[in-house]
């Protein structure tokens, strides 16, 4: 890589500026792990498996323990 030091905090400034735009894909993947295999027409690995298996029992037990954050009493 032939870039300079400039170019690459140059680029680096872009990014922080652009922020963090998820494309849909990126929100759909973060909701169900095995999404993008079966979109491709694919059996999703065990990985992808375990993966939304896991987060599907964290949002369960989120559910169970409320909200985030102090209540507050106002």
């Amino acid at each position: 890589d032939e870039r300079t030091i400039a170019n690459k905090l140059a680029r680096e400034e872009k990014r922080e500026k652009e922020g963090d735009h998820e494309t849909l894909e990126t929100k759909q993947h973060k909701q169900d792990a095995t999404l993008p295999a079966r979109s491709h027409g694919n059996e999703p690995s065990k990985g992808a498996k375990i993966d939304q298996e896991l987060r599907e029992e964290e949002e369960e037990i989120l559910r169970k323990k409320g909200a985030f954050g102090p209540k507050s009493s106002n």
